[in-house]
This record gives structure tokens, C-alpha cells and sequence, in this order.
């Protein structure tokens, strides 16, 4: 059974063409399947342009498959030394997987706070090259420890795989709550409540090629004065990630934070993430300075992947902690 209202039965485009009286061009309007973009309210975005998944269906009870499309370029995930698809990208494609899911199977209203608890990738690189055209994606979801309350989805942990022309791209595994609006508005009265936090003021960023940025605008750490410390630079004015208005930093913020830090301490223009563990343990708040620690892990033996494990704290607590492992890099 499908859940999608992207797929619908049409007459050809030249019964139409005849019997509407319709120029072939406005008849093709209305001859399906067409592809197009899912409702971006189903993966909380504001932007349709930052919309990556395209259609969705429901195998069995928590089996799903799902389609993407990734642009040959984007005004943020910029490919990595021009040749590959950035892996974030594929991170943000996992993540509306979960949005998507909660909101059209699993019948999360609208209004209800996602709160991230962990996330893994993993990417294959030979399978990130960017083509002559974008990137069509098929996506496999299975989801686990799916916890309701009151009837209603609470929580789950869902594994994805991503395959491109029948080839394994990426894999991840997520897991998030569901807090209903009047649990969230007693968990942090301040923050729904007062309109007087207000984010810090923004800092100025490290040098964009230190962290594999070609502009300062997309750069989210400002230095510190200490090696391999910097200060999370939180701009909510970015289209992308702050596609629209939060009262926390986004998760998708603290990756890149994560990817930045890592470039940094490999002393290297640009690296490509191939694995992703991360776990976020409280929210991350725009009012406040955050603190993110870069330490690179010994290698077990020659020839393996480097690995960066980047961490973040706020207040002296720990906000998240991300192992980032990268395969190579100019």
C-alpha cells in the first residue's frame, strides 16, 4: 500500500491532449508519475529547496521505503574537492526520513519537538562521486524500539540504508523522542515563554580553508585562543542551517561543527567524513557560548582511517560527542 499522494493514474498525454483540448505542454502537467519534492512540512523544512526526499511507501508495520534526490551542487553541502557528494548531505536525507515517517505513518501532529538522541553514518565514497546528473537515491528503513504513549509515537530508532543504481552509498541509524507542546512548554518555560533569550552575539569566524569552508558565512566555530578549541558560532540568519526559527542549535549545526573541528586538527583543506557516531545529550542553547573540543585518536595500525573525536560542552556539561573518521582528504 502506498501512503504517497505523489503517485497517481492519468490518461496519456494525448487523450488528454485531445479530449481536454490541451496544448501537449499543459497536458504533460497532467500525466503521472511525476517526481517532485515530499510536502517539506513532513521533514521540517522551510525551504522546498532543501527538501532531499521525493516519494515514501509503507512495506509492513515499521518497514518503509523511501526516494531521494541529491543536487550536483548546493549553496552548503558543497561537494567535497569538487569530485564527491557531500556526507552530510546524506546525514540531512536519513534525518528527514525520520520526520517524514513520524508525521505520515506514525501520526505525529504537527507542532510536536523532535529531540535527537543519536546518529551514525556511514558513507561509501566511490558511490558519492557526483555524476552527470543529480543523484537518485533509494532508500530501505526499518524501524525498532518504537515507543508510544497515550497511543501516540513517543520515540523510536530506525536503521536506513541508501543505494544509488543498486549500489550501497550510505547507511545510517537514528534515534529521537516526540514531546508533545505542553510537555515542551514545562520542560523549558523559559525558552517557549520569554522572548528575551535571545542568541548571543554572533563572533567572528576561524579562516574558512582551515576548516574546509570557502566562505565565512558557512564557517561555525570562532577561535578561542586555545589549540583545538573553539567556540560554537551559531548564525541564525543561515538559509540552511537555520532553515527556520528553533530555540536550541540545531543537530545538523553540531555535525558540521564536528566535520569543521575534525578538518581542523587534520590540518588538511578538506576531508570526507566516511563514518559518523554521534550522541547528543541535552540541547545545545543559543544563548549561551558552547565550547567544542577536537582531540585525534591514535591509530590502532598502519594504513587505518584517521578518526577525530569532537566534543561539545556548555555551562562545564557535555552536549554532544561525535567520532568523526575520515578516509582521505587533499
Amino acid at each position: 500500500m502506498t501512503a504517497s499522494t505523489f503517485r497517481f493514474e492519468r490518461p496519456s498525454i494525448e487523450q488528454t491532449t485531445t479530449e481536454a483540448g490541451l496544448s501537449p505542454f499543459r497536458a504533460a502537467l497532467y500525466h503521472g508519475p511525476l517526481t517532485t519534492t515530499v510536502p517539506r512540512e513532513l521533514v521540517h523544512r522551510a525551504a522546498v529547496a532543501e527538501v532531499m526526499l521525493t516519494d515514501w511507501r509503507r512495506l509492513g508495520d515499521t518497514h518503509f521505503t523511501t526516494t531521494a534526490q541529491w543536487p550536483r551542487g548546493h549553496s552548503f553541502f558543497t561537494p567535497v574537492d569538487g569530485t564527491h557528494h557531500d556526507p552530510l548531505i546524506a546525514a540531512e536525507t536519513i534525518r528527514q526520513v525520520g520526520a517524514l515517517l513520524a508525521h505520515a505513518e506514525f501520526g505525529v501532529p504537527f507542532g510536536h519537538q523532535f529531540l535527537l538522541e543519536e546518529l551514525a553514518l556511514t558513507v561509501h565514497p566511490d558511490e558519492l562521486r557526483i555524476g552527470p546528473t543529480p543523484a537518485a537515491l533509494d532508500l530501505d528503513v526499518t524501524c525498532a524500539e518504537v515507543k508510544k504513549r497515550g497511543g501516540r509515537l513517543a520515540g523510536m530508532r530506525y536503521e536506513t540504508t541508501v543505494q544509488r543504481e543498486g549500489r550501497l552509498a550510505a547507511s545510517g541509524r537514528i534515534s529521537f523522542s516526540v514531546i508533545a507542546p505542553a510537555v515542551y512548554r514545562r520542560l523549558r518555560p523559559e525558552r517557549v515563554f520569554d522572548p528575551g533569550h535571545s542568541p548571543i552575539a554572533l563572533t567572528a569566524p576561524v579562516a574558512p580553508q582551515t576548516v574546509g569552508r570557502l566562505s565565512p558565512a558557512d564557517v561555525v566555530l570562532s577561535p578561542t585562543g586555545d589549540t583545538n578549541r573553539w567556540q560554537l558560532r551559531s548564525d541564525t540568519r543561515h538559509p540552511v542551517l537555520f532553515d527556520h526559527q528553533v530555540d536550541h542549535v540545531p543537530g545538523m549545526v553540531l555535525l558540521e561543527a564536528a566535520r569543521q573541528a575534525a578538518t581542523a586538527v587534520l590540518g588538511r583543506p578538506s576531508v570526507l567524513p566516511t563514518g559518523l557516531a554521534c550522541e547528543f545529550t541535552k540541547y545545545a542553547e543559543l544563548d549561551r557560548p558552547c565550547l567544542i573540543d577536537a582531540l585525534r585518536l591514535p591509530k590502532g595500525a598502519v594504513g587505518d582511517p584517521d578518526t577525530v573525536l569532537v566534543t561539545g560542552h556548555q555551562d562545564g556539561e557535555p552536549v554532544f560527542s561525535t567520532t568523526v573518521t575520515t578516509a582521505w582528504g587533499s
